[in-house]
């Protein structure tokens, strides 16, 4: 069975790839872009000869494949697996446009042209749901929503793109909340999202202090492992009732944004956070400095907002699916302890950390 992956060589990407390949009939065609083919192919030497690096582009015209290399995909694939995009949260919005928008339209149009297709996996995430509070269902998505940037928009953008085309293009919709390191060994590729948090409480720890009463009671962190993740679309692969199907891969059970701050708080130092919080515009003013943001690990200040947003992502259809084949979210504070201790002993490792980039903040 020949299936086609973008994403490689990402965080989910890399693990989907390895776990897709555990089924003997599967040959991966890999799209790669330009830049990233060494580390591609690092990624993939040991992978074996079912998998093929092609280095393409999603945002050009025919994914930025030669002719032949083109028809071929279109004649073969049997499951397309979509997981290329800008996630970063500060992204200019022509790029996120080309990447997420436009990107995603030329895998359509791929998928509409193959003659065996059988299904489009495309990831996407809970956070189209922009600014909207409250509970958000599985089978939402345009409710005349605001978005807290243009990552948000574009996404939301791609996924209306998605469902246009069900009548010609099966999908299945996958929505992960924000994605963390494995559950059982915590491992990441990138010390960035609720790792800002981590970043934070290890600095102010350093001078004695705890990092005050930082989130909300009201709001909630939707922090999902990636192993689940991968295990989530790898299911419904194989489960048919999954067709048409989207699914909040997230926590049915969040914890408020307050609690989660103080699990990693406890887990780190051993200490609960306690005092006032720093105020919000105070933290955004700083973060705007270089040489502060590069010391919080890079925290970008668009990052702030998700502490205050008080929304939950409902799970029904993510938990009957899931539940039909063995799976449920775990919840977060057991694999707390194995994610603060990756990220206590790779503390010193540079490569694990999110680049520092100064942009002017946007007013909101």
């Amino acid at each position: 069975m020949r299936c086609l992956l973008t994403g490689f060589p990402g965080f989910i990407g890399t693990r989907l790839v390895r776990a897709l390949l555990a089924d003997a009939d599967v040959v991966l065609d890999v799209l790669v872009e330009p830049r990233m083919v060494q580390r591609a192919r690092a990624a993939a030497a040991d992978l074996g000869d079912r998998v093929r690096l092609l280095e393409g582009d999603i945002t050009e015209p025919r994914l930025g494949l030669d002719e032949d290399t083109y028809r071929d995909l279109a004649t073969t694939v049997v499951r397309v697996y979509h997981l290329a995009a800008v996630y970063d949260l500060a992204v200019p919005e022509s790029i996120a446009a080309r990447v997420n928008i436009a990107g995603t339209r030329n895998v359509l149009d791929l998928c509409r042209g193959s003659a065996h297709l059988e299904r489009l996996h495309y990831v996407s995430t809970c956070y189209v749901g922009g600014e909207r509070t409250g509970v958000v269902l599985e089978s939402e998505l345009d409710e005349g929503q605001g978005f807290k940037n243009h990552y948000e928009a574009t996404k939301f953008a791609a996924e209306v793109l998605v469902r246009d085309s069900m009548g010609e293009v099966p999908a299945t919709i996958h929505r992960p909340g924000i994605v963390v390191g494995d559950s059982r060994t915590g491992q990441t590729q990138r010390f960035d999202g609720p790792y800002f948090i981590l970043w934070f409480i290890h600095r102010m720890n350093r001078f004695g202090l705890t990092v005050g009463s930082m989130g909300s009671g009201a709001a909630t962190f939707n922090a999902v492992p990636v192993d689940f993740v991968v295990d989530a679309i790898v299911a419904c692969s194989y489960d048919p009732l999954t067709v048409g199907a989207t699914l909040h891969l997230a926590d049915p059970d969040p914890l408020t944004t307050a609690e989660f701050v103080r699990v990693l708080s406890r887990e780190l130092t051993g200490k609960d956070p306690r005092g006032p919080a720093i105020p919000d515009a105070l933290m955004r003013a700083a973060l705007g400095l270089g040489p502060v943001r590069r010391y919080l690990g890079g925290t970008p200040y668009e990052s702030l907002v998700f502490l205050r947003h008080p929304v939950r992502y409902d799970t029904t259809e993510a938990t009957r699916h899931l539940g039909r084949n063995g799976l449920a979210c775990p919840p977060f504070a057991r694999y707390a302890p194995v994610m603060v201790d990756f990220f206590r002993r790779n503390l010193g490792n540079e490569e694990l950390r999110a680049p520092v980039t100064i942009r002017r903040a946007r007013s909101r």
